[in-house]
């Protein structure tokens, strides 16, 4: 078991040392992601599309992300827990905010996470005594008023960059910037004293953030933005063949599997 990591203790790291933060959805996922040595450990609204199947993060109840915050925390000992705040669980007051991030800390995050200009709800939160984190950029709750999955930052940079000091002058510890040139992002991470968390950001980022399936390989579709370290799809797809194929030969279960 190693240390402990803690929303300031991960702060702490900018400028010297770049935060590894990756997304898990149960406690296997989680087991897995805490023995490799990842920081910070995301339940993502991005569970809407890689466990339920659904084409963007907008169908994304409070309760789904509370129901696999607690599974993943089951299985976390070092990494920090964020969670995510899903659509229409914050946007209509600051109330709301504070409310249902105390909800996701009570199934057992340890800070969350929340899209777009609210600065005012981060700081409602951060006075509860919630760490949270911010996310600019293309921020996948907004997709239909983007028009689609869109890099930004090409035409709105400063915008984008005013958006980001508001969240880190407003508390947050973290931003994650998604899907935006690289000169962005680096001017962004040198502007402001928070992490910047890249995805689809750059290697200037403080960290980066990735989808467990993406990583794995899993993923049926190779997107720009991320990197697959083992072909796990095709990996596993064959292991449940030659499960299959045992099954059905009459070759498993053997002696040694029987009592």
């Amino acid at each position: 078991m190693g240390k402990k990591r803690t929303a300031p203790g991960l702060l702490a790291l900018k400028g010297k040392e770049r935060v590894v933060c990756l997304t898990a959805y149960d406690v296997m996922s989680a087991e897995m992601a805490d023995a490799a040595g990842v920081d910070l450990v995301l339940v993502g609204d991005s569970l809407g599309n890689v466990i339920l199947g659904h084409g963007t993060t907008l169908p994304v109840e409070l309760e789904d992300v509370g129901y696999h915050v607690r599974a993943v925390k089951r299985g976390l000992s070092d990494a920090l827990l964020i969670a995510d705040l899903p659509f229409g669980s914050y946007q209509c007051s600051t109330e709301q905010a504070v409310e249902s991030a105390v909800y996701l800390m009570k199934c057992g995050a340890e800070g969350v996470k929340l899209e777009g200009d609210y600065p005012e709800a981060i700081e409602a939160c951060v006075k509860a005594g919630i760490p949270m984190m911010g996310h600019v950029g293309f921020t996948p709750q907004s997709v239909n008023g983007f028009g689609g999955f869109k890099v930004q930052g090409r035409d709105d940079g400063e915008e984008i960059l005013g958006v980001s000091q508001r969240l880190a002058e407003a508390g947050a510890f973290g931003v994650v910037l998604e899907m935006m040139t690289a000169t962005l992002s680096q001017k962004i991470t040198q502007s402001v004293d928070c992490l910047t968390i890249g995805i689809g950001g750059g290697l200037h980022c403080d960290g980066e953030i990735q989808v467990w399936h993406d990583v794995l390989g899993l993923s049926a579709k190779q997107y720009k933005h991320a990197k697959a370290f083992v072909a796990g799809r095709e990996l596993f797809t064959d292991a449940i063949g030659r499960y299959a194929g045992d099954v059905r030969e009459g070759k498993f279960p053997g002696e040694e599997n029987s009592f």
